[in-house]
Parts: C-alpha cells; sequence; structure tokens
C-alpha cells in the first residue's frame, strides 16, 4: 500500500498539501471532496506534532468571550456542531462545572456561560444551569466543599484528536486523494519563477519523488516558516510558539463523567480537568518556546503550576507520584504585538507568495475544517483553482455511521471499522489478547493499524492509534516489545528492527512520565 501510494505521487494533482496534522488534512479532505487531484505529504507521522496535543476539546473558547472576541467564540461553537454530526464516534458532549466558592461568581460565570449557550443556538449540547454545592458534589464526587457556593453546569465537546486526524487522513483516501505519512518535502520546485511542485523523499527509503502541483499549501503548523523559507530564504518569520503542557491522572481526582472548568488563573489561563480515555486530563499552561520540536519536552515549573492550581478544588488533593503522563505540544500563533503569548491570535492567517505558494497559519482543530474551505476559496479567487464548492459541512468523516448511534464499548473511536478489528480476532483468536494488562487494547489493533492506519513505527501505534504514551506512559513503555513484534510480523521485519524500535520508544515514553 505504501510503495503504490508513493508512486502515485510521479501524477499531476491540482493540490499538493504539505503537512499532516488538522490543517493539512482537513484541506486535504475538502480538495478531494471538491473534485480536485489531490495529494498530501507529511514529513512525519500524521499529527505527530501540536494536532496530538490538544486538550481534548472541542469548543467555542470561553475565555475569547472576556476579550471581546464573539465572532471566533461563534464560528467555533457552529464548527463544533459539524465535527459532532459528522464524527460522532469520535466527538462527544461533555457536561462542565464551573465551582463557584463566592456568591458573586454564580450570576457572573452563570450569564457568561448563558451567552456563549446562546451564541452556539440550535447547535447547543445542552442548557446551561446554576447548581446547588449538593448537586455539584453529586456530579463531583471529589469537589472540595470547604466554601462551596455552587457551580455554573454547561456543556462543550470532547474528542480524540490524534484519532480524528487519522479518520480525516482515511476520509481523504475515500475520496481519491493520496496521502503518505513519512514523507518529506526536500525542495520546492519552480519552472518560470512560480510554484509548480516538490521534491518528495520518502524517509523510510531514500527514494525521491517530484510531484507536480499546479497549487502547493504549505500546513505545516509549527514548521510552516520551514516551508516558507525553502520557497524565499529571506522571507521573515510568520510564527511565534508557545507550549502549553498537559499532566494525566487517575479518574478517581475527579470521580464522575464532568469536567471541571476553572474560569481564571493569576496569569489570565483557564485551566481544564477532563475526563478522557479512562483518565483525567489537566491542562494547560502558556509559555513562549524559542525553539520549534516535534517533542517540546516541558518544566518542573508547569507541573507544580497545574497541581496548585487544580488541588483547591479537590477534596483528596494529588501530588506528583500521582501523575501517570506528561505530554507537551506548542501552539502555532501568527505573530503580534503582544507582549504574551494567551493573547497572540488563535485566528488563522492565509497568504501566497509571489511564487505561489500558499500558507495557512495559526487556528484550533475546532476550526480546521472552516479553516481548509478558507483556503481553496482563497486559492480560488485568485485564479488557482478552478471554482468548485465546498462540500465538507455535510461530509461524514470516516467511522462515522451513515445513520443511528456511532459505535460503542472498547472499539467506539473506530467507528464503522470495528467490525474489521472483530473480524481479526474471529480469524485469529491470539490477536484478542491485550497489549499490557493496565491498558484497553489488544492486539488485533496493532495489525489493523498497521494495514489500514499507515502504523509505521511502535510510537505511531501507542501514541496516535491507541493513545497509550499519552493516558499511561510506563504502561505504554511495557507494551512496546508485544506491539514491536507485531508490527514486525505484519511487515515483514527481523528482530533488529524490534530491538531498535523498542529501545528508542522507551527513550520517548521515559520522558512522558516523572522520575
Amino acid at each position: 500500500m505504501r510503495s503504490k501510494a508513493f508512486e502515485a505521487l510521479a501524477g499531476e494533482f491540482d493540490v499538493l498539501i504539505i503537512g499532516g496534522g488538522a490543517t493539512g488534512l482537513g484541506i486535504a479532505v475538502d480538495s478531494a471532496t471538491r473534485g480536485y487531484r489531490t495529494a498530501l505529504v507529511e514529513a512525519g507521522d500524521f499529527a505527530q506534532a501540536t494536532s496530538s496535543r490538544a486538550t481534548k476539546l472541542v469548543h467555542g473558547g470561553v475565555r475569547y468571550l472576556a476579550s471581546g472576541q464573539i465572532h471566533l467564540v461563534y464560528e467555533a461553537l457552529h464548527e463544533r456542531a459539524v465535527m459532532l454530526r459528522n464524527a460522532p464516534h469520535l466527538v462527544q458532549a461533555l457536561p462542565f462545572l464551573l465551582p463557584a466558592y463566592t456568591w458573586i461568581d454564580l450570576p457572573f460565570y452563570g450569564i457568561g456561560l448563558k451567552i456563549y449557550d446562546l451564541l452556539s443556538g440550535k447547535s447547543t449540547m445542552g442548557p446551561t444551569h446554576i447548581l446547588g454545592a449538593k448537586s455539584t458534589q453529586q456530579r463531583l464526587p471529589n469537589i472540595a466543599m470547604k466554601g462551596l457556593r455552587g457551580s455554573v453546569l454547561y456543556h462543550d465537546g470532547q474528542f480524540d484528536d490524534a484519532r480524528l486526524a487519522l479518520a480525516l487522513a482515511r476520509t481523504a483516501e475515500d475520496h481519491g486523494a493520496t496521502v503518505l505519512n513519512y514523507a518529506r518535502v526536500t525542495s520546492l520546485v519552480k519552472t518560470g519563477g512560480k510554484l509548480t511542485g516538490a521534491v518528495v523523499k520518502d524517509v523510510e527509503t531514500g527514494t525521491e519523488q517530484t510531484v507536480r502541483a499546479k497549487v502547493v499549501i504549505n500546513a505545516t503548523g509549527i514548521f510552516v516558516d520551514d516551508i516558507r523559507e525553502k520557497d524565499d530564504p529571506a522571507i521573515p518569520k510568520l510564527l511565534s510558539v508557545s507550549r502549553g503542557t498537559h499532566i494525566v491522572v487517575e479518574p478517581s481526582f475527579l470521580g464522575s463523567d464532568n469536567a471541571i472548568m476553572i474560569p481564571k488563573t493569576e496569569d489570565g489561563r483557564v485551566i481544564f480537568a477532563i475526563p478522557w480515555g479512562g483518565k483525567v486530563v489537566i491542562g494547560t499552561t502558556d509559555l513562549a518556546a524559542t525553539a520549534v520540536e516535534m517533542e517540546p519536552g516541558h518544566e518542573a515549573s508547569e507541573i507544580d503550576y497545574l497541581i496548585a492550581h487544580i488541588n483547591p478544588y479537590l477534596a483528596m488533593p494529588m501530588a506528583r507520584k500521582d501523575i501517570l503522563s506528561v505530554f507537551s505540544g506548542l501552539r502555532p500563533l501568527v505573530t503580534g504585538k503582544s507582549a504574551t503569548t494567551s493573547k497572540l491570535s488563535r485566528e488563522h492567517h492565509i497568504d501566497v507568495s509571489p511564487t505561489g505558494l500558499i500558507t495557512v497559519a495559526g487556528g484550533k482543530w475546532t476550526t480546521y475544517r472552516r479553516m481548509a474551505q478558507d483556503t481553496l476559496d482563497f486559492a480560488i479567487r485568485h485564479s488557482m483553482l478552478p471554482n468548485k464548492p465546498c462540500r465538507t459541512r455535510e461530509i461524514k468523516i470516516h467511522g462515522a455511521p451513515a445513520t443511528g448511534a456511532p459505535e460503542s464499548g472498547p472499539l467506539h473511536r473506530y467507528g464503522t471499522d470495528a467490525d474489521a478489528i472483530r473480524a481479526l480476532i474471529a480469524e485469529r483468536p491470539e490477536l484478542a489478547a491485550k497489549i499490557d494488562e493496565a491498558l484497553p487494547f489488544c492486539l488485533a489493533e496493532v495489525v489493523f493499524s498497521v494495514r489500514q492506519e499507515m502504523a509505521r513505527t511502535v510510537e505511531d501505534v501507542l501514541s496516535r492509534r491507541m493513545r497509550a504514551l499519552m493516558t499511561d506512559a510506563r504502561a505504554a513503555e511495557r507494551a512496546a516489545p508485544a506491539v514491536a513484534a507485531a508490527m514486525a510480523e505484519e511487515l515483514g521485519l527481523g528482530q533488529d528492527w524490534v530491538a531498535a524500535q523498542v529501545d528508542s520508544f522507551r527513550k520517548l515514553a521515559a520522558t512522558f512520565y516523572l522520575p
């Protein structure tokens, strides 16, 4: 499958997308469903950087209300509804509680969240209510009761970011696009001073292929300036980046399926504690980052910051020893004049260079579809593509049921593909074995990820197909040998590959848990 996809790059395309994160994959789906000949290449794995390290929220952004960015909130809330409708196996409604410890907080935040609710219109995920202290405790058994006046209940969206990215890649393929990970753009091709394609290198084999395209779109997230410099080495930087760090703990620290929103910290942040993947994700920090890295790491002060801000809300406080995993990602922020990264624009930016390179930058997961639509509409307005209408508001994402409720149970994240995994187990019962006793994943999922989801490394499987690295890094580390062995059998690789993969993953996993 991979070799055929790489060979297909030798054809001529209407649109070549560089970057396989949320933005690039969204553009691939939009382009393919409009009927353009479409190719997407990603230097690493899909969603390997920022797009797999979100706070797992599909939301309008409550804090943007306070800064008066009503249009941004309105757009995101309506995009949230599209995501829920088109990918119900990966996007769900989630109740949030905003605890109040002064009487003034209840009406103050209640009114703000009611406005948030009203902005969503018919696409609301549930009504906003003010709850008393006892009702709050019933929903959050571990809430700190001393001084609690009540809470504001509202609803927002939750999703699996990396799984949605994979589903988008497969949706693009379903509609005829050529999509390839581990395919790095080494240079851009120009004819008469205009961009006509790119040279792409297969990271695994070293083979190079020249891809010809009418339009080349740079959607590489935090790496957009690298591609812009290939087009024009003297071009100024477009982005600043900030690091957001999350910690993951056992579900007992919430004690329910309700999330907590902490509305304001001393540095103007909003912090969430969210049930996700059978654990609780707490985040996020917002620190300026100087280096653009795939693995940005974290600082001890960020862990202390998150613990210090969540513990006052918990009857049973947490400590560093309770942390199962720590993950960090870099946010691509369009550079502005603000002194702090939390105030830089989360809106997206689109431009075109004199040679014809389109760059799209900024934005967030919730508005990925609109970013894609705006990017292709931009190309049409600039007479780079024939006018074809966007269809993605109505396009079901791969795995979504045509009608009825989505798949439930342990394989819910696969949607309609769950049947294929069950078929693998029926054919080979040994594949029902769990990869680790502490993890809810089986060997059949490893096989499926290689055959159908373009997984090439142990990290691909444990970090982005299964999310184990994010939810329990030590358990993921223990599972690495079993995953590597199953992958090697599928890929026809030997023990040297297995040993190298296990060693590489163990080094990575050690950066996700605390010593």
